[in-house]
């Protein structure tokens, strides 16, 4: 049950990033031939005043096909003879529905939750060495480690474990001012709780009544959460602290769904889970979509300016062809590294 609900819900993602392009389109006057939700042959079509409508066979995808999106058009509503600014909002309408998607998500999960913990310390575990007034203080709210602003609780055993494990460099929030810990000492220790002996950092938060703005600033944190954590995905990729092979494709991501689920104490906990992990997806689509890589979104924007400034100090239209042609390029280099994901992925499940 939860491979299937993985696999509509991956679709329902792509299909809500098509969506977003259809819909900018649409609004400013921009003819779109087809609007396909999946891929592969199609099931059902029915044609339109102007758009063909398709449900296709395969659930892990969509697209919306504009007139003129990669080669000239004399129809006056085709892509390429639309204003920049129109082209510009058609090209981000789809990231930003993902972005929107995922908030939405998170926001009807939190909707429920009568408390939520904040990054304000309310006290320390026994054994805490916290003898110097230059030390934490209860009170203090945490507003950066080693740079990075804290928005979540999350966030705090985030950074503090990406650091060198022993210090970091600790902003507080103290009295209404931002008070530096240089090179304090945070590194995780032995505490007893309830009798039993945990790695702890030594402290326990505050928690507060859940208002209606506490709930929406919460999904809003734990989107920026999400964005930062495929940046730093990216980062470590580039860096090579993560390799390749540690990447996951769709059938990856439906598994690691379907052992969330499965691991679940109760069904609607499974569910709530499934729901968090479906946010983080679509925001993840959402931010790697607009990255400057030929044929996505980010690519064909990079692709549109540099097109823009050629025409500009050449004083001739550039054919849109050209620009196809690296899309098309782009788009078989993507459709390698998806395959070599995909093999990964499967060799992963049969291990």
């Amino acid at each position: 049950m939860y491979i299937a609900i993985a696999i509509i819900v991956f679709g329902l993602l792509v299909t809500v990033h098509e969506l977003g392009h259809f819909i900018a389109a649409k609004s400013l006057g921009v003819k779109v031939n087809e609007f396909a939700v999946g891929m592969g042959p199609a099931i059902l079509k029915k044609q339109g005043k102007e758009t063909a409508y398709s449900l296709r066979l395969l659930p892990v995808g969509g697209f919306c096909a504009m007139e003129g999106e990669d080669e000239n058009s004399d129809d006056p509503g085709s892509f390429t003879n639309k204003p920049v600014w129109k082209r510009l909002i058609i090209l981000v309408a789809g990231s930003f529905m993902n972005f929107l998607a995922g908030f939405l998500i998170l926001a009807v999960l939190f909707s429920g939750h009568g408390v939520l913990t904040t990054t304000t310390i309310a006290s320390f575990m026994e054994g805490f060495p916290n003898t110097e007034a230059s030390y934490l203080q209860e009170g203090d709210t945490f507003y950066s480690i080693d740079g990075e602003r804290i928005y979540l609780t999350n966030d705090i055993t985030t950074f503090l474990s990406r650091g060198n494990g022993k210090t970091a460099d600790i902003v507080v929030i103290r009295d209404g001012k931002k008070v530096l810990l240089k090179d304090f000492p945070m590194e995780l220790r032995e505490y007893e709780l309830n009798g039993e002996k945990v790695s702890r950092y030594g402290f326990y938060l505050k928690a507060e009544k859940a208002t209606l703005g506490h709930k929406l600033r919460h999904s809003w944190y734990n989107s920026i959460s999400f964005v930062r954590m495929v940046k730093m995905g990216l980062g470590d990729l580039l860096s090579g602290n993560v390799g390749v092979k540690e990447l996951s494709g769709p059938v990856g991501i439906v598994g690691i769904i379907n052992d969330v689920g499965t691991a679940a104490e109760s069904r609607s906990a499974a569910l709530s889970n499934i729901a968090y992990i479906c946010a983080f997806i679509a925001i993840n689509l959402a931010v790697m979509n607009m990255l400057p890589i030929p044929a996505l979104d980010g690519g064909r924007i990079f692709f549109m300016l540099v097109t823009l400034a050629i025409e500009k100090i050449s004083r001739k239209r550039v054919n849109p062809k050209y620009e196809g042609y690296i899309h098309v390029a782009g788009f078989v280099l993507l459709m390698g590294l998806m395959a070599f994901v995909l093999f990964n992925d499967i060799i992963k499940l049969v291990s």
